[in-house]
């Protein structure tokens, strides 16, 4: 009598089928990659974040030896401060009238650049120039713009007889924090208009075709199927720009550097001057961490209508 031979148990002993060996050699493969990319991270992010938390809670001064912990004493004394409070409303303008007319203008050159006509895909291109621009560059060429003397919006203005006189764009602090966020419109508007074209460009065609044998007209075609379609494009934008301009440094520093009478000082600045022109170090790290909480606020309130719309 033969017997069929007993079958294999599969067990530690086992040895590792083809598809699984070829999984572990992926997985690892994959975590070999990602090592770098961690830590860099590590090194580039989480070390400075939390040296800065260090130093946040202690009196890190160049004038305070030992460098003493003294706790939550420096986010007290920035809450304390009236400059703080200065500084936070200047940032608010600043962001809500930035962003409010990027908004308004980034639609109205989405709708435009969203038509058909001879040489849509040039425009395309030559609208994005200012947004490619650095800020560097953004910054100089308008305080080049806006200067009293040689300034070519002086110019502009006298030859058109609207001005008879020279004027000190940058002098006053209401006229200085207006010119600041003139020029940040101009380098900004053209990211929120590519974003907005690109959520038009999802409308189907056959709701405006619908919509215009129904008999609805042009404002009625965009309030009842543009606008709602563009909602979440219009979010996202808000996203975007409200991080970026609550947080706004390098046109200040480089129009204005935060005068006059510190009219254009935004929070971020107001940081800088802290923790670097006074030397306050472990202020000023209390200061950016009072800044990361207030922009990770804004935050949470945008990704929940964000969420709400769908998008995330």
């Amino acid at each position: 009598m033969q017997f069929a031979p007993r079958p294999q148990a599969a067990g530690p002993l086992a040895a590792p089928s083809p598809r699984r060996h070829s999984r572990i050699r992926r997985n690892l493969m994959t975590g070999a990659f990602l090592v770098p990319a961690a830590a860099v991270t590590f090194g580039v992010v989480l070390v400075p974040l939390a040296q800065a938390l260090w130093t946040s809670l202690h009196r890190y001064t160049l004038t305070s030896p030992g460098h003493p912990f003294i706790g939550l004493a420096n986010y007290a004394a920035a809450l304390r401060s009236p400059d703080f409070w200065q500084a936070i409303g200047r940032t608010a303008y600043f962001t809500l009238a930035s962003t409010g007319m990027e908004l308004v203008l980034g639609l109205l050159i989405a709708l435009l650049l969203n038509q058909r006509f001879a040489g849509r895909g040039l425009l395309r291109a030559l609208i994005l120039i200012p947004w490619a621009l650095p800020t560097m560059v953004n910054g100089m060429m308008w305080r080049w713009i806006y200067n009293p003397d040689y300034g070519a919006l002086n110019a502009l203005l006298t030859q058109l007889g609207l001005l008879k006189d020279y004027k000190a764009w940058l002098g006053t602090p209401l006229l200085a924090m207006n010119m600041v966020i003139v020029a940040d419109v101009w380098k900004m508007t053209p990211l929120v208009a590519l974003l907005l074209l690109a959520n038009l460009q999802t409308i189907p065609g056959e709701l405006y075709e619908a919509a215009s044998m129904d008999g609805a007209g042009t404002w009625q075609r965009f309030w009842s199927i543009t606008i709602p379609y563009l909602r979440p494009g219009i979010l996202v934008s808000l996203v975007l720009r409200t991080i970026e301009a609550f947080k706004v440094f390098d046109i200040v520093y480089i129009m204005t550097r935060g005068g006059p009478a510190n009219g254009t000082q935004t929070i971020a600045y107001y940081t800088y001057t802290e923790a670097i022109t006074s030397l306050q170090f472990g202020r000023g790290a209390a200061l950016s961490y009072l800044v990361a909480l207030f922009i990770a606020l804004m935050s949470l309130v945008y990704f929940r209508l964000l969420r709400e719309e769908g998008s995330l």
